[in-house]
């Protein structure tokens, strides 16, 4: 806990290309202060219950407030068995550091929609997502929305092709 407050009392203004310190004992040197606020958002979201650390029933409710009812007690119990004991905000950002580890953005991205696809399809329905995005965490706002759909509009049955929206993300350009 001084740690944390001692980095944030020394904390200067971030610059742009800033690199991240890695091999650091302190699972906060990994993070940018923005990334670390984003994950406290995404924690304080998932610890339903308030008391500062997730366990299955917290995930249990999460899922349901997206709109998944029927997550089997061994799945939720598989999630949880990936900490090293009880998951405090500490033991999630170290849980994250360490997934996110190597990976590429598009498949930080891809695996961030596949979250809405549960079946795999590649795709989710425009109408969905636009729920999601207007109504949970960070809020699109109505003009936003209608952006994204401007520059990757739904197909004639109203789904969202998610993996060509994240292959122009992070490359700039549509695949062939």
């Amino acid at each position: 806990m001084y740690t944390l407050y001692n980095h944030r009392a020394h904390a200067k203004a971030p610059k742009k290309a800033k690199k991240k310190i890695e091999g650091g004992s302190n699972v906060f040197s990994m993070f940018e202060q923005t990334q670390i606020q984003e994950f406290k958002e995404a924690f304080t979201i998932m610890d339903q219950n308030r008391d500062g650390f997730i366990d299955k029933a917290d995930l249990r409710d999460t899922f349901a407030a997206l709109g998944r009812l029927n997550v089997k007690n061994e799945e939720l119990e598989d999630m949880v068995k990936e900490a090293p004991g009880p998951i405090n905000f500490t033991v999630f950002l170290t849980m994250f550091g360490e997934k996110l580890k190597g990976t590429d953005p598009e498949e930080t991205i891809l695996n961030a929609f596949k979250i809405f696809d549960p079946e795999g399809k590649g795709h989710i329905k425009a109408d969905y997502i636009k729920e999601m995005l207007m109504t949970q965490a960070d809020r699109f706002s109505q003009e936003e929305i209608n952006q994204m759909f401007a520059a990757f509009p739904p197909d004639v049955s109203g789904n969202l092709d998610y993996k060509n929206l994240c292959y122009v993300i992070t490359h700039g350009e549509e695949k062939d």
